[in-house]
């Protein structure tokens, strides 16, 4: 005997026995919908007891059992949590035209809400399903630092769009492609309302076609403030945590129309720029005497490069008629240049300078302050705390021996300057 056959019986004897007991006509249609409804209802209930216990059961099993981790994801999301409540409603939009046998305008409702809750469960389902691929993903070696949640959240659109066009199309009694074309009208209120999304969009492209940011870079953007780590490339947004511990939000399509300033080559390279001048003033600069020669010549760093340079300028100048007496005659070192060398060859033996990167201690153009001397050479540490503290120690030696040069660091004059002048 089917269940047809088994619902059928029960609806008849249960009516002839109403009629037996001789009630009024409305009062045996009100008590046969009640009755068919609980029929429907206990067996959504059995639906759903079948569905959790053995259903979900087996499916929690295999996935525990499993050796493969990316399962986990789904399990931990409750995706098939969700599909489980498909297997009751379905139960439910099959039994509702045996049931409601004397009720068909109700057999016709509940089918069809049956299915509106079968679209809406499924929609979730999926929601769910992308957003287990989307963690799953930020775990993937080969997607490391691409935009996973921002195509996630595309997909997450499509989904809901494609489940409410079904929706729609099935209230209405059309077919979805007619829906679709109806949506075609309204274009631009579309684009205008979705004009960010569609943008985020394009920006998330290009970035990762283009590799231009990846979580975990430091980034620079003058223009919002931002100044630290990406930590989050959504669909419409870039979150960046700066070194103040402020989180700073950027529309996604700024990393395309607007200029910024990407760190991740320094920190691959494993070398970080130390670019900073020393402000010499012009008035002490001056050639260098015997005295100060032999001074500069116990100085181990520049001993050897003074005798050679001594060494040449004297071949230079022996060969040429001139009063040597004149100091600007021929061809003098400078107690800048000395300084100048004693400072790269500083940089070219201390542990902290990276020594396969560009090292140069260069003159820039004199200024109302003084000549600039530029130290240009990159440290092996990029650490940030370790990088302030190796540029720190490189000035703080290279101020305290400048004075060993006869040469002074400019600096505009303060009160103290002032008071001592007057004394004096």
């Amino acid at each position: 005997m089917e269940v047809d056959d088994i619902v059928s019986y029960f609806e008849h004897w249960t009516l002839g026995w109403m009629e037996s007991l001789g009630l009024d006509p409305w009062l045996i249609k009100l008590l046969t919908l009640l009755i068919d409804t609980s029929l429907l209802t206990l067996g959504a209930l059995i639906g759903a007891w079948l569905s959790r216990k053995v259903f979900l059961r087996i499916i929690k099993g295999v996935i525990k059992r499993s050796k493969n981790v990316y399962d986990d994801y789904l399990l931990e999301h409750r995706v098939f949590d969700q599909l489980a409540y498909i297997f009751p409603i379905w139960i439910v939009k099959k039994l509702a035209p045996r049931v409601f046998i004397y009720f068909p305008e109700m057999a016709t409702l509940v089918d069809r809400l049956a299915t509106l809750f079968i679209i809406l469960i499924f929609m979730i389902a999926v929601h769910r399903f992308l957003k287990a691929m989307g963690e799953m993903g930020e775990t993937l070696k080969w997607l490391q630092g691409k935009p996973v949640r921002s195509f996630i959240q595309v997909f997450t659109i499509i989904n809901y769009i494609v489940g409410f066009i079904f929706i729609i199309s099935f209230v209405i009694g059309t077919k979805p492609g007619s829906v679709l074309g109806a949506f075609g009208a309204l274009t631009a209120v579309l684009l205008l309302v979705f004009k960010d999304t569609i943008l985020g969009l394009v920006a998330s492209i290009q970035i990762s076609a283009n590799d231009m940011v990846r979580v975990g870079d430091w980034v620079s953007m003058d223009k919002y403030g931002a100044d630290g780590d990406v930590t989050e490339i959504n669909l419409t947004t870039v979150k960046v945590r700066n070194w103040d511990k402020t989180i700073t939000t950027v529309p996604t399509y700024a990393f395309i129309s607007d200029s910024f300033k990407n760190w991740r080559g320094m920190q691959s390279m494993g070398a970080r720029r130390i670019k900073r001048a020393i402000m010499i003033d012009i008035n002490t600069v001056k050639f260098l005497d015997a005295d100060l020669r032999k001074l500069l010549s116990e100085v181990y760093l520049i001993k050897e490069y003074i005798a050679t340079r001594q060494e040449e300028i004297d071949r230079y100048n022996q060969n040429l008629d001139f009063n040597r007496e004149v100091v600007v005659n021929g061809r003098n070192m400078t107690n800048l240049g000395v300084f100048r060398q004693y400072a790269l060859q500083y940089l070219q033996n201390h542990p902290k300078v990276h020594q396969a990167e560009t090292i140069m201690v260069r003159q820039l153009q004199p200024t109302e302050h003084g000549i600039p001397l530029e130290i240009y050479c990159f440290s092996n540490d990029i650490a940030w705390v370790n990088y302030e503290n190796i540029q720190s120690d490189i000035f703080d030696h290279l101020l305290a021996a400048i004075k060993h040069f006869d040469l002074r660091v400019f600096q505009d004059p303060s009160g103290h300057d002032f008071r001592s002048a007057l004394r004096s």
